[in-house]
């Protein structure tokens, strides 16, 4: 009866064994297939495309267009769903801003839900409803120097990523948001 009893205990350790091998051997095939993937000259000036709305401004884009907004070599580029693109240089670009909007999403069916939750219900159901995005502001200079400005609507979080793309491009910033407003009147001390 011991002798089953350590012959199962034996074979329980030597199936442990084999079971953190084959687990180590696929673990090393795995990192070493990943080492493979990555390219070690590293991206060529990657594009990012971005999902985004043209409000208004930009030269060849309809107000209020959707599409993509990516950075291609030294141009930015709107190309709206199923249309032309639209491009500007980044150098010729003279400030980007951005900014954070927050917009109500739901249309008339969530106003008239509202209107009907009893208890002023309704105004719980306006604190969920809403959405946040980027304001991206340009401001440029078209290829006879005149000057133009265009608003684009980003998802929240893209819009500082594509303003440090712009400026890593080229694209010049007269304003720095991150300093302090200077003061116009001096302060008098006692």
């Amino acid at each position: 009866m011991n002798y089953k009893t350590a012959s199962w205990e034996t074979r329980a350790r030597a199936s442990s064994s084999i079971d953190r091998g084959v687990a180590c051997v696929i673990l090393l095939l795995g990192f070493s297939l990943a080492m493979v993937g990555q390219n070690p000259s590293g991206p060529k000036s990657p594009a990012s495309v971005i999902k985004a709305t043209h409000i208004l401004g930009f030269e060849g884009a309809s107000n209020n267009a959707s599409g993509t907004l990516s950075v291609e070599g030294n141009a930015l580029q709107f190309q709206k769903s199923g249309g032309p693109t639209a491009q500007v240089s980044v150098t010729s670009i003279q400030d980007v801003l951005t900014g954070v909007e927050d917009r109500q999403v739901g249309g008339t069916p969530l106003a008239l839900g509202k209107a009907a939750v009893p208890f002023g219900g309704g105004r719980v159901v306006g604190l969920f409803s809403h959405k946040k995005y980027d304001t991206l502001t340009l401001e440029y200079l078209d290829a006879n120097g005149g000057f133009h400005g265009a608003i684009f609507l980003l998802a929240k979080g893209q819009g500082e990523a594509l303003k440090s793309q712009l400026i890593a491009g080229g694209a010049h910033v007269s304003h720095s948001e991150d300093q302090p407003a200077a003061q116009t009147n001096p302060e008098v001390k006692k």
